[in-house]
């Protein structure tokens, strides 16, 4: 099996955890979309346990490098701040798909612990830069910077549900400027 299968398998589990979670992955749905035997699958991932916990640390570590990317690209740290909630959007984007690890997270009680834990990372990558972010661009002090990070990310996570859930990213944006005009986002 080669390692272009895998990146087809993670790419397929991946867009359907974002649609139905880790309760939607199954193995034999993924081989039919990626064009090979369920039985191949197992040669990569012996369970749906360590599928999912390579699909969920591929997931937050590519966010990781993506905002350590967009704060590196930004000309100042708000700049990254007001274009964090674009993130969240693009999944919505995408046949109105949600976070990878916010539907595994709603899934909590259902998961293997190492998936839990490739999950909880997620929100701590998140809550981390934003953190970071926070008390560079000066919009609090740092030991309000977590606090208002762990608020930012439920809100703007909280955002993208209400928003899947009718199928309507014009609610997404619209949460989203709310967030800004009660100064919880950068304007």
């Amino acid at each position: 099996m080669s390692s272009d299968s895998r990146e087809k398998i993670l790419a397929a589990a991946t867009q359907v955890a974002q649609a139905r979670g880790y309760n939607g992955l199954n193995f034999r749905d993924l081989a039919e979309a990626v064009g090979i035997r369920a039985a191949s699958i197992y040669y990569h991932f012996p369970s749906k346990g360590d599928l999912a916990v390579a699909v969920a640390r591929r997931y937050w570590e590519d966010s990781a490098a993506f905002l350590e990317t967009l704060l590196a690209e930004s000309s100042d740290p708000s700049a990254a701040l007001r274009r964090y909630p674009e993130t969240f959007r693009w999944a919505l984007e995408n046949q109105n798909r949600i976070c990878l690890c916010s539907f595994m997270a709603s899934e909590y009680d259902d998961l293997p612990e190492p998936v839990r834990t490739e999950v909880q990372k997620f929100a701590e990558v998140n809550v981390a830069w934003l953190s970071k972010v926070l008390s560079a661009a000066n919009t609090v002090s740092s030991k309000e910077s977590e606090p208002r990070a762990r608020a930012i990310f439920a809100a703007v996570t909280g955002a993208q549900l209400m928003a899947r859930s009718r199928s309507d990213i014009a609610l997404y944006d619209a949460v989203i400027a709310s967030y800004r005009v009660a100064g919880l986002l950068p304007a």
